[in-house]
Formats: structure tokens, C-alpha cells, sequence
């Protein structure tokens, strides 16, 4: 499954279900085929992306190269190279940003 999260301050971010639904799910949101962080809630969402892919961040200062896994399980049973949370969160923390800049809510499964 594909997930679209999307909002007209600015371009559509394009996620595999699973990790669609835990960056919902770090948005304080409960995972689903449709939803929407409006403009009010926009802020706290932020806020939650930030600190997670801060808590990442720390997670894995100072880990080799080498110590970190090179795949991880795919939706389906298959595996996919290993993405960290940082890199798979921070094209929505750019949507959140702007869509707040601009007042606009973000939705998804629409």
C-alpha cells in the first residue's frame, strides 16, 4: 500500500503504507486510510516529528557505519534497504512546515 500525504503549500510526499503509518502515528495521529492534521494541530504535529527524528539522531550518534542494519522488513513479508527514521520523516516535517507557514491542513488517503 502507498500512502499520499498532501496539502497545497507545497509538493505531495509519497510513503510505503507501514512507514506512513508510524509517522502518523509520531504525529499523534491514529493510523488510517484517510485523515487530516489541520492547521490547528499542525504545530504539535511538528513538534512530534522533531523530537523523534531527534531521538533518532542520538540513537545512532557515534554507531559505525558497518553496526547498522542493511535491510529491514518490508510491508508484504519482503525486505527493503534499511532507511532511517530521520531520512523517511523529514520530507513530511518539510510538507508539515510549510502547510503551517501557508495555513493550509495536510491530508492523506484522499
Amino acid at each position: 500500500m502507498i500512502v499520499t500525504f498532501q496539502s497545497p503549500a507545497s509538493g505531495d510526499v509519497i510513503m510505503f503504507g507501514d512507514v506512513a503509518q508510524r509517522m502518523m502515528k509520531l504525529m499523534g495521529k491514529e493510523p488510517s486510510d484517510k485523515g487530516i492534521v489541520t492547521v490547528e494541530q499542525l504545530p504539535d504535529a511538528i513538534a512530534r516529528i522533531k523530537a523523534a527524528i531527534a531521538e533518532d539522531k542520538h540513537d545512532r550518534a557515534g554507531r559505525n557505519p558497518e553496526d547498522m542494519p542493511q535491510t529491514e522488513k518490508a510491508e508484504g513479508g519482503g525486505s527493503r534497504p534499511y532507511v532511517s527514521l530521520s531520512q523517511r520523516a523529514l520530507p513530511l516535517l518539510e510538507l508539515l512546515e510549510w502547510s503551517l507557514k501557508k495555513r493550509k491542513p495536510v491530508v492523506w488517503g484522499v
